[in-house]
Formats: C-alpha cells, structure tokens, sequence
C-alpha cells in the first residue's frame, strides 16, 4: 500500500478466537481478533496485506505474468520442457488439475481473503477504538479495500467464469463464489458459484463505492502507491467495457481522460517505463501499479521471508540471454533462468521483416588471442545489423518491439552491472542446431538488463507492475466511442496512443503515423487478426505483457484464430484450441475436492 511497505510484517494476521478469558491467554506470535486493531496505523497494517498480497508468489510476485498470461496468449515461448502443467499453458489446454490453475485460484482469493478480514477489523475498530476524528481515514481504508477485492474478483472472474457477460446474455451463466465475510468454519467455506451476472454487479458496486469512499483523497510521496478515486473509476470502466455495457462506460471513461490530471509520457520516459528505474515509477500516466522494491534481506528473492519481502522473482524466469565468455553465440549465458523468450510469431506483428539473421567471421578478430567478448571470432552480419538499425530509425518496425525486446547481435545487456555484452538467443531453446531456427530475443519489459538477477536480492525485480495505465483507458474508450457509433472519436483516441509510440505530438494530427480509418493496415504482417484492426492491435502492442492481452482474447472470442497464427509451442507443439473449453480455465480440482458445492465449467468434467 504505501511506497515502501514497512508495515507489512505486522499486517498478515493470524486471527485468533478464544472462549477463555483473554487475560488468561497471551500468545505474543499473533495478533487477537479479541484487542486488535486499536488505532489506525494498525488499521492500515491490516490493509497492508490485501495491497502485499499482489506480490505473492502465485500472482505479481512469481507466476502470473511470465506464466499464467505469457503462455496462455503465446506472448512468450517456453523453452523449459521440465513442467508440465506450465507447457499445458502454452497449448492453452490446461486441466483442472494444473498446479498454475490451482495456484491462482490460491492467490486470488487469499487476496479476496485479506480483504475481508480488513472489513471485519475495521467495523471493531469503529465499534471499540473509533470516533468522529478517525472516521474519514477509516472509510478512505475502506474504498482503497473495496477496490482491491473488486480486482482480485475482476481477475478471478476473467479467468475462470463460464462466459463473459455480453450486455445482458450469459448472466445466468457459472460465475466464481462471491465471499464477503471471513470464515468462521468447515461450513462457511462451502460455497455454490454465483451467476456471471451476480459477480459483474458485485466487481461494479465495489467499484462505485470505492470511488465514492476516496472521492478527492490524495497522497504525500510517501503514499503514492495507494489507491485513488481514479484508479477505482478507471477500473470500474474498464469493467463495463469487458461486459459491453458502453453506456455506462463512456461517461466515466470521459470523467477520468477529463479529470485525474493523467496524461500520456513521452516516449522518452515510456521506453524506459517499465525497467527498474525509480524515477519513473507512479508516472503521470499510472494509475494503479504495484510497488516492488529490491530486497536485500537475504534469501531467495520472492520465495524468502514471503510476508516481509517486497520484491518478485518474475524476471527469472524470462531472463535476457548475452553471448558468453568465449565471445560466442554458442556458450550464451543467461541472466537468470531465461526460460522464456519472445514468441517468435511476435516479431511479425511488430512489423519485423528480416529473417534469421547470419553470422560471418569477424574481419578484426586477433587469431593471436583467445576468443573473448573483446575479441569476437564471429559477428552479425553487417548488413543485416544495418538493417535492422534502419527499420528502428525509419519506424519500419512498430517501435514498441524495441520497448519490449532485446535483439540479439543489436542490443546488450550486463552480467555484473558494469560490463556489457550483446544479446544471444534465448540459451535454453536447446541444441544449437534447434537456436538456429528461431529468432530467440530476450524479454525487456519487466526484465533485468542491467546486471545478473541473482546479484539484486538475490534474484529480485526492481521495475514496478501497471495494473491499470491511461494508454488502456485510451483505448478502452476508442472501444466504447466505436460501438457508440462514432468512429471518428474512437480513431482519434486510437492514433493519441499509437502517436505516442512513434514520439509524435499526442494530440496532433499527424498523417506520416495515423491510421485512416478502423480498419487500416496496421504493423502486423500477414495477420488476419490483427493486420487490418488498429483496435485490436493497439492493444496488443501497447500493452503486450502487462495482462491484459488474454481478457481481450476471451471477451472478443478470437482465441482460436489466435492459437492458428501462433501455431505451435516449442515445448509443447501443437496449439489444442477448442472454442467449448478454451476460453475459460477449469475450476481447480483442489477446490472441488474441499468445495461440495462447486460445479466444473463445462468441457473439464
């Protein structure tokens, strides 16, 4: 919750109750629901833990973008063939017994979890300690919950509902369980699945009263990572979008472009957004994001001390690549696991047009000396390196793939913070035979460039996560403006974005980079989904691997188009896409088996 989140460690609360005198009883590992919290700064400790939770290892802190989202819409391609539940992900045919499925479930409603128990302690707080001079902070606490749990339910609820709900069909369709209060036994924690319908109204009258409970609250520096009145109506549209209730949407839309005071950052600050710099962290462009600092503690990154650590560990996983020690491509090194590297159909939809690169022998190496990153015996060809140079220049490519990418032979990255290297394809797509048929380019957004991972933390990310940017409210909006039939808003707001990634002027026409119309060409080449839906593919590109792309799949019901153009996975071949089942992940076999009410959505039974 707050920039730096000192008051977690006191925030998970293992809530106790006794039927004994408490006087008689005094544990000092935990805290009582009998006397605790007693002011607000207890309070706040206890909503610290909804906030913490988002770096859990199940959800921001490990799993959730490098493996649940990055694989289930082929943002990344797995070259770790060790986990079988995480290659099921990437054919997008996941059972409902996959440890991801299950530990996302686990993530989500912990969150939902903690939140509840907020509620709970701040009605015996108000009840106990409370007064008039304590009540506004209390009901700010209280919006900044309701708009946490409305989400964890967002997130659960796209991911595994039976349906979206489209206008006013699908509602009585399985939705997930909607809990609101803490259990207080085996029979409280039984629970049927409401209707899709039923968890939409409850994610929008979260929303509505979180933005009515933080209507004009603001923060110092200190604070700036909590939730505001705009996030809270950002999400709430966002929301109405996702269940195509336009009407409803376009004017809260129009309330936050208007009225947060958010903006589009330059280009200059956007290329470097999502890196680990602290400068452009709770941007004029944010939000909502979740705040990750690196910790030294000790550890194991986000898999050490869990309740105190406020750092994650995704960027192990899709760690950059560099060439190796003997200055070839063939010994490459990896900057952590480096299990994941760009999707190489991916590479086409940013307009990339080159093939495989070659290599040729370096005219300056020195026979005399060994081989070394100093002393290259082989080099990328210089005219394909040219061309590459060019097609970043000229905007030949969409210049978001240099925000997301790292090219190999084009790009560097270091080892030890203070030497550079070029990049090399992903090191563990396999043989070297098996590297030379794929392009193989490293992650850059979200991922650890500027030294080993292992050597912050050890292995711990520095770069903030966006849950919710004005770029997506942008578009969200050119969406709404579209099915509210006018096109020519919905254009404009379309080209403010894809503007900005060509570092143009945000607000001017500019024929040399806007589209003509919603159904122009667009970077993607040969793309029957994406090449003529500047739509579609704005936000794509703009918002490739921040979790969003998946929910734009599912709620358009362009998934098995999807899965055609990606085609195969390295680790587990063949894309398994079937319109019955795909669209929704199952319900967790763990929960069906502690659950006797809950049902499995259709086509995992």
């Amino acid at each position: 919750m707050y920039k730096k989140i000192a008051a977690l460690l006191p925030a998970i609360l293992l809530l106790v109750s006794c039927a004994k005198d408490p006087s008689a009883i005094s544990r000092t590992d935990v805290y009582s629901n009998l006397n605790y919290p007693k002011n607000t700064n207890e309070l706040g400790g206890v909503l610290a833990a909804a906030y913490g939770n988002w770096r859990s290892m199940e959800l921001d802190g490990f799993e959730m973008l490098c493996k649940d989202f990055a694989a289930s819409e082929h943002t990344a391609d797995v070259a770790y063939g060790g986990d079988q539940p995480w290659t099921d992900l990437t054919v997008n045919h996941p059972s409902a017994t996959n440890s991801y499925v299950n530990d996302l479930w686990t993530g989500l409603y912990r969150g939902v979890k903690e939140c509840n128990v907020f509620f709970d302690r701040a009605d015996y707080y108000e009840k106990n300690y409370g007064g008039p001079d304590t009540h506004l902070a209390v009901e700010q606490m209280r919006g900044e919950a309701h708009f946490l749990r409305a989400l964890y339910y967002l997130e659960l609820e796209c991911f595994y509902g039976e349906a979206y709900l489209n206008g006013t069909a699908n509602a009585d369709k399985m939705g997930v369980p909607i809990i609101t209060s803490v259990a207080n036994g085996i029979d409280s924690t039984q629970k049927a699945r409401n209707a899709v319908g039923e968890v939409w109204a409850f994610i929008e009258s979260e929303l509505q009263t979180a933005a009515t409970q933080l209507k004009g609250v603001s923060y110092d520096a200190n604070n700036k990572g909590r939730v505001t009145e705009w996030a809270a109506k950002g999400l709430l549209a966002k929301a109405y979008v996702y269940t195509q209730n336009w009407a409803a949407a376009q004017p809260i839309l129009e309330d936050v472009i208007q009225h947060s005071g958010k903006s589009l950052m330059p280009y200059a600050k956007y290329k470097d957004a999502f890196v680990a710099i602290a400068a452009n962290e709770f941007n004029e462009e944010s939000l909502f994001e979740i705040n990750v600092d690196r910790n030294s503690a000790g550890g194991y990154g986000i898999f050490d001390q869990p309740l105190t650590n406020l750092t994650t560990s995704q960027g192990l996983i899709w760690a950059v690549t560099v060439i190796g020690d003997n200055g070839s491509e063939n010994s490459p090194i990896s900057l952590g696991y480096g299990n994941e590297y760009i999707h190489d159909a991916n590479l086409k939809r940013f307009g990339f047009p080159q093939p495989l690169y070659t290599m040729i022998k370096n005219p300056k190496f020195d026979a005399s000396k060994d081989s070394s990153v100093s002393n290259l015996p082989r080099i990328i060809d210089p005219a394909y390196k040219a061309t590459s140079l060019a097609n970043r220049t000229n905007g030949t490519v969409d210049p978001r793939l240099e925000v997301c990418a790292l090219q190999p032979w084009i790009d560097s990255a270091s080892l030890d913070g203070t030497n550079w290297r070029p990049i090399a394809k992903c090191s563990n797509i396999g043989s070297i035979s098996l590297r030379d048929s794929h392009y193989g380019w490293s992650f850059r957004k979200y991922a650890t460039f500027d030294n080993n991972i292992f050597n912050y933390g050890p292995a711990a990310d520095g770069a903030n996560y966006y849950i919710l940017r004005l770029a997506d409210i942008y578009l969200l909006y050119a969406e709404t403006m579209m099915h509210q039939g006018n096109n020519t808003v919905a254009l404009e707001y379309i080209n403010k974005v894809h503007r900005r990634a060509y570092n143009k002027p945000v607000n001017t026409p500019d024929a040399s980079v806007d589209y003509a119309s919603l159904t122009a060409k667009t970077k993607a080449i040969n793309d029957p989904v994406l090449g003529s839906n500047p739509l579609y593919y704005e936000r794509w590109a703009e918002l490739f691997n921040e979790g969003h792309w998946w929910f734009d799949v599912c709620r358009w019901r362009i998934g098995k188009s999807e899965a055609a153009y990606y085609g195969t996975s390295l680790v587990g071949g063949a894309i398994q896409w079937d319109d019955s089942r795909s669209y929704t992940w199952p319900i967790p076999s763990n929960e069906l088996q502690r659950n006797t009410l809950m049902k499995q959505n259709p086509g995992n039974d």
